[in-house]
């Protein structure tokens, strides 16, 4: 979130709040629907009903609330997996749960890859912003398990990439292409591909 917004958020009442989110909402299905440069704000408004005038009072620009829409996804996935990752009995339970969170809330959010895919060519700085963000905390939670021994000491960078792209195509596969749940013996076979490559093996 940028300094301006989030200055803006922290003074907003409990209605505003829920003004702010509406039209967040509303553009998420408008930018899904018609993409960001066919959309304009009178869509968004309209999706929304509220007043034209209204949406000026929390965003100057159709791009601003784009790029809040972008933060706002990974605000809160990065803060759905964290929640259910603190849960983990072991390294790899902590990675097993931070997936199956990631698949529960994109079903949430189905526009998710949809709109994400959209900044590649609409801010090509806030597209990779998005996956920086992901890929660090990847890296933290990898990195806990190397120094506890669970893990092998691999390059993070390379090992937080890899994660993050089969969680992101079986998600495409199933949950956005199909509308359904990422089926049982694919998450298993993802799970086994993971940790035979990840785990330190018993010595003798």
């Amino acid at each position: 979130m940028s300094e301006k917004v989030e200055a803006q958020t922290l003074k907003l009442t409990k209605k505003g709040l829920e003004t702010r989110n509406k039209l967040l909402r509303a553009a998420e299905k408008v930018f899904a629907e018609k993409g960001f440069y066919e959309a304009s704000i009178v869509n968004i408004t309209q999706e929304a009903n509220v007043a034209n005038g209204t949406y000026y009072n929390y965003f100057a620009t159709k791009k601003e609330i784009f790029d809040e829409l972008i933060r706002d996804y990974n605000r809160n996935l990065r803060h759905a997996i964290k929640k259910e990752m603190e849960k983990a009995t072991s390294h790899e339970d902590a990675q097993r749960r931070g997936f199956k969170a990631f698949f529960d809330w994109a079903k949430t959010r189905p526009d998710l890859y949809n709109i994400v895919q959209q900044a590649v060519v609409v801010d090509q700085e806030l597209y990779r912003w998005y996956y920086q963000k992901i890929a660090a905390g990847f890296v933290k939670s990898l990195t806990r398990g190397i120094n506890d021994g669970e893990f092998k000491p691999l390059d993070l960078e390379t090992v937080a990439y890899s994660l993050m792209s089969i969680g992101q195509f079986l998600g495409m596969r199933w949950i956005y292409w199909e509308g359904k749940d990422v089926p049982e013996e694919a998450f298993e076979a993802a799970m086994t591909l993971i940790f035979d490559g990840l785990k330190q093996k018993d010595e003798g």
